[in-house]
């Protein structure tokens, strides 16, 4: 039996076509920008902020547009990528609650998504998260994987792991990972090199296991030529699109591409998905950029400062 690996970090995948498409997986990763519900429930600064009276009056009414607009959106993505994708990777979601209304108040009711949600140890409170398809994939288990420094958990988001069956009998190991922020400049990145370590040994681990097929896909809150991902010893999908100017986040009029993806014992391509519905003039620079749900204070109806990355991904030859 082949084994397959697919370790998204803040990452997403897709579903399988018909024919002789059918051993490929669809994958989809999104980063969803304070995907917080309405109710100031927990102690977190980021939950009051986000809540009918907080700072940003973010409203159940709010709430529930954002819900339409990413359902929409992943809709959207489907119909132009061939299918619907097998798994989503998302990343700052706040808890199973928004998830459940995602895919219960929405189009998404239709489909067969499952949800696989970890509260992490995030001090703003946003976790990483995994949607599913029952028709494609069978979760046989999942577990959170804290981020390590000198023994202590970090105060960050945890890698989610989720370990599949799919509907050919194959097994699928999926991380889904959002690696600590640039915030603090110089100084904050230790943290992220203790999230590449982690990755590196999550991926040894299972290549001592026997398993080679490994995709790991997310928010690496950095871009792809930065040194450090030559110690995973994968392929670079996101380098050559770097290299190419493309991004999946616009900073000072420049796209940058911090969603990233690396593969190992896999045929897969990468592209970044830009919805014209969730993206809108740039002013200042020319062009476009995505459409966020607030820009400073001010309510804007968009979904997120990050565009999805889709990835298909299917056995070397």
């Amino acid at each position: 039996m082949r084994k397959w690996v697919l370790i998204l970090l803040l990452g997403c995948l897709p579903v399988a076509a018909r024919g002789g498409e059918r051993d490929s997986l669809r994958v989809m990763f999104w980063n969803l920008e304070n995907f917080f519900d309405w109710r100031n429930d927990s102690t977190s600064v980021s939950d009051a902020e986000f809540s009918s009276h907080g700072e940003r009056h973010w409203t159940k009414k709010r709430f529930y547009a954002k819900c339409n607009a990413i359902a929409k959106g992943l809709l959207w993505t489907a119909g132009e990528h061939g299918g619907l994708p097998d798994v989503i990777g998302l990343a700052e979601v706040e808890n199973s609650f928004v998830l459940r209304r995602l895919l219960q108040s929405t189009a998404l009711v239709k489909l067969d998504y499952r949800i696989v949600h970890y509260d992490s140890p995030d001090p703003r409170g946003i976790d990483v998260a995994l949607l599913y398809r029952t028709s494609r994939l069978n979760l046989v288990d999942s577990k959170p994987c804290h981020l390590l420094q000198d023994s202590s958990v970090m105060a960050t988001r945890d890698i989610l792991l989720a370990h599949f069956t799919a509907s050919d009998g194959e097994d699928v190991a999926m991380l889904v990972n959002h690696h600590p922020s640039k915030y603090g400049g110089a100084a904050s990145e230790p943290r992220r090199l203790k999230a590449v370590e982690r990755l590196k040994a999550i991926k040894d681990s299972l290549e001592n296991a026997g398993v080679t097929r490994i995709l790991a896909i997310g928010d690496f809150n950095d871009t792809p030529d930065n040194p450090a991902y030559g110690f995973l010893e994968m392929e670079n999908l996101a380098l050559p699109l770097h290299r190419k100017g493309q991004g999946t986040i616009k900073y000072d009029g420049r796209w940058e591409l911090i969603d990233l993806v690396f593969t190992s014992g896999l045929d897969a391509t990468m592209k970044i998905v830009h919805i014209p519905f969730l993206e809108e003039p740039d002013a200042s620079h020319g062009g476009t950029k995505p459409l966020r749900t607030y820009t400073g204070p001010r309510y804007r109806a968009g979904v997120s400062d990050h565009c999805p990355v889709w990835v298909v991904a299917k056995p070397a030859e």
